[in-house]
């Protein structure tokens, strides 16, 4: 059997970040055998300037929007962006295939090891089913009016008893504003083992509305004609109103949390405690840029020991699907951070998070995690394998 070995300047292993005199040592197939001292790795060391690190996680994608590239404006807000997406999304089944080829070779270039992508409808399904990257696909549910609440439901099982002969999938609430209670009764008995995803306080808008039945989402409605009479406010912030609703998930994902108080945060962390479950913050940095001008509150989930990984969005409300541009993005606006925690993220708690950590997010004897070069001084990445 041949071996690859790599030393850099430093090796972040997903946990720890080792200096320069160390090797890492995989098989031809990207394979994990060990980390090494230098004088002890023999000869044929690849040399290389930079920080290695494992493969990037995207924890929030949606693939299957890559065709609608450049077409909604930025920062139109939350409400805007969402009745563009609902209503511009149609096109040729062969230009969305084509679209969706293409975003994935280009995560693959820049870093990505494996993502958790948002499901609609299965056009997704033939590229994945290639194996370039492995998958957890969220297959989407939404209706926010009670009568429909069994049609859509039938609908996504429909989509999920697809993507479940051959990838781990969940099927998941779209988010609290898109979600009627009857809704949210049929998807609950599908939450065991599984990780649950939803997009969280994503606008300020999202809190308004369960506080007191106010704000911008009565706009989105009443342009989608959507007859909201029925909806009685809790009084309570979105996530205090709807975290009930996860009981049964293994693994919670709260998806951007854009507009996240530390009340909020507090909450979570004692409900899923409580529930024995593991609960991650995605952030889609860039995304919240892109649509609200807005940045998450990054260091009250750090202050609050929240499990941070890291998404993409879609191609319809970022400029690209990189990880690397989305650390790069959490660098320059939270200098303090230290890289390797940001790697971190992006890397084994990525991996936990979509339960995959077996295979992916560390360089541990067994595991084949990819291997990125990087050099944080110039904002360069190269994938190594």
């Amino acid at each position: 059997m041949s071996f690859r070995k790599f030393q850099a300047d430093k090796i972040f292993t997903g946990t720890d970040l080792l200096e320069g005199d160390n090797v890492l040592i995989t098989d031809e197939r990207g394979i994990v055998q060990e980390i090494v001292s230098a004088h002890e790795a023999g000869d044929d060391i690849q040399n290389e300037k930079g920080w290695l690190s494992p493969g990037f996680i995207n924890c929030h994608c949606h693939l299957e929007l890559s065709r609608m590239r450049g077409l909604i404006p930025e920062k139109t807000g939350l409400v805007d962006f969402v009745f563009s997406v609902v209503t511009q999304r149609h096109f040729p089944d062969e230009e969305i295939l084509e679209a969706i080829a293409n975003a994935e070779a280009e995560m693959i270039l820049n870093g990505t090891v494996a993502v958790g992508d948002i499901c609609n409808n299965l056009l997704t399904l033939p590229q994945k089913q290639k194996g370039n990257l492995p998958y957890y696909n969220f297959i989407e549910v939404s209706g926010w009016l009670p009568g429909i609440a069994e049609q859509r439901f039938e609908r996504s099982k429909a989509f999920y008893e697809t993507f479940i002969k051959t990838f781990p999938s969940s099927l998941v609430p779209h988010a609290p504003y898109s979600v009627s209670e009857d809704l949210w009764n049929l998807i609950q008995p599908f939450y065991q083992d599984k990780v649950v995803s939803i997009h969280n306080q994503e606008t300020a808008f999202e809190d308004e509305l369960f506080l007191d039945n106010s704000g911008d989402f009565l706009r989105m409605y009443q342009k989608m004609n959507l007859d909201h009479s029925f909806f009685k406010h809790s009084g309570k912030s979105s996530l205090q109103t709807y975290f009930r609703n996860l009981k049964g998930a293994s693994n919670v994902l709260l998806v951007h949390n854009t507009f996240t108080k530390e009340e909020d945060i507090l909450f979570a962390n004692q409900q899923s405690a409580i529930n024995d479950q593991q609960l991650y913050w995605c952030l889609c940095i860039n995304a919240n840029q892109y649509i609200e001008n807005a940045l998450p509150p990054v260091e009250t989930l750090r202050k609050n020991h929240g499990n941070i990984v890291l998404g993409t969005d879609s191609l319809t409300s970022n400029w690209s699907l990189s990880i690397w541009d989305e650390i790069k993005t959490v660098r320059k606006n939270f200098p303090a951070i230290p890289l390797e925690e940001v790697l971190g993220w992006a890397t084994l708690n990525g991996a936990k998070a979509l339960q995959m950590e077996e295979q992916l997010g560390s360089f541990e004897t067994g595991k084949k995690p990819g291997v990125l070069l990087m050099d944080d001084a110039n904002h360069q990445l190269k994938r190594l394998i």
